[in-house]
């Protein structure tokens, strides 16, 4: 199935049209159209380019928008839910579990506690072997040359 730039061209634009937020998102037939395909054609084509269904595209570009809103902290859950143009927040909860891989309001928390203070490392984001090296004396740690550093001196 050969693609012209022009139909590639279209495609991409129906992606940004796709993955926008906006108040009120436009149905995929409605995209289609403004891609000038018809609407099965449209999946098609569009399938083949992007890996994904218009749909699928559409989800996972709410959802992600979901973790960066619950990222912030600022929201409630439902908020979010309603936010992102979900009308149940039962149905929300349950497909960001199952797409994410753990519900909202647990990503909400472990995401949150990730959020350095000024001048610190979020423990999540530091690596394992870098907090315990602060066991070790002084002295377990040598330089290239062989010559033992002090991490007082330095």
């Amino acid at each position: 199935m050969a693609l012209d730039a022009d139909a590639f061209r279209r495609l991409c634009r129906a992606r940004e049209l796709l993955s926008e937020s906006r108040e009120r998102t436009p149905s995929v037939r409605e995209v289609a159209r403004a891609a000038g395909m018809s609407h099965f054609h449209f999946i098609r084509q569009f399938e083949a380019v992007f890996g994904a269904t218009p749909h699928q595209l559409r989800i996972r570009s709410r959802l992600d928008r979901a973790k960066q809103l619950l990222a912030l902290g600022q929201h409630s859950v439902t908020e979010v839910c309603f936010e992102i143009g979900f009308e149940s927040l039962g149905s929300f909860s349950l497909l960001f579990a199952r797409r994410i891989g753990e519900p909202p309001s647990t990503c909400r928390r472990r995401v949150r506690r990730m959020v350095a203070v000024p001048g610190t490392l979020p423990t999540e984001a530091f690596p394992g072997c870098l907090s315990l090296m602060r066991y070790f004396p002084a002295d377990a740690f040598r330089s290239r040359s062989g010559a033992v550093r002090n991490s007082r001196e330095a």
